[in-house]
């Protein structure tokens, strides 16, 4: 496996800092979900005509990699479908300038459940930008967020796309507490789409708020999941998405980056 974390952790931080501080801890990638104050990958001044060379070889040179280009694009959203799509198919061709391999869409959007989500048009939107993205050797990933952190609704969508270029963003937090699944039970159901693995550890209050926590100072299955993943070869990135840029209560990105990186290598050597 190969560990990343996404810059929803350092909201504050500018590129260099990011690509500086994830080469001296260890890391293989970067997800990026925003630099400084532009959360529009495109519009991000290192991935710019002007710089997007340099920034390739620069990754190359430190032996990183961006490990996904993850979007706000809500494919859901029918009032501002136009908008969607067209940063949607701007977020892949930016992947494929770049050499990345996926690009995140969500198809709710919170991780809480929301209502009125409609399948039908969710595909339509999937199947289109996935005939896109396969020329550009491009995967979409999926969330399991919202309503498709329900297992059984998410591969319905995907039986309705049925394109190669769609796989699953399996983030372990949403199916657990929304949706109580065990890990077993999703990956059981989602295992030939896995391709990708979100992880922060949280906990539940007794009036089902979630708070999210450090790893091993919440109660999520972790290990487990670990123990999944690696039972079954898993060789893909496993990335922290520590949300500080909506939550700016939690803990500092230099601690929190650190403290990720030496306690998912530890456990998935101790499996």
């Amino acid at each position: 496996m190969k560990i990343a974390f996404s810059t929803l952790g350092c909201p504050d931080w500018k590129w260099a800092n990011i690509i500086a501080t994830a080469k001296d801890m260890g890391y293989d990638g970067i997800e990026v979900r925003g630099v400084g104050s532009k959360l529009y990958a495109p519009d991000i001044r290192v991935f710019s005509e002007d710089y997007i060379d340099n920034t390739r070889t620069k990754l190359q040179s430190m032996g990183l990699e961006i490990s996904s280009l993850a979007s706000h694009c809500y494919l859901f959203d029918k009032e501002n479908n136009e908008t969607v799509i067209r940063e949607a198919l701007a977020y892949i061709d930016l992947a494929e300038k770049l050499g990345v391999k996926f690009i995140r869409v969500l198809a709710d959007r919170d991780p809480q459940p929301s209502d009125n989500i409609d399948d039908d048009f969710v595909a339509a939107n999937l199947s289109y930008l996935a005939d896109y993205a396969e020329k550009k050797n491009v995967t979409i990933l999926v969330e399991t967020n919202g309503v498709y952190a329900c297992s059984d609704r998410l591969i319905s969508l995907l039986q309705k796309v049925n394109k190669p270029a769609v796989a699953v963003l399996w983030d372990i937090n949403h199916p657990y507490r929304y949706f109580k699944e065990s890990p077993q039970e999703t990956y059981e159901k989602l295992s030939e789409y896995i391709k990708y693995i979100h992880v922060k550890d949280s906990i539940e209050s007794d009036n089902g708020t979630i708070a999210y926590k450090m790893m091993g100072k919440g109660d999520l299955p972790v290990e487990e999941v670990l123990r999944i993943l690696k039972s079954n070869n898993y060789d893909g990135f496993i990335t922290l998405e520590w949300v500080k840029r909506w939550y700016s209560e939690l803990e500092e990105p230099g601690i929190v980056f650190m403290q990720y990186a030496g306690y998912i290598k530890r456990m998935w050597r101790s499996l």
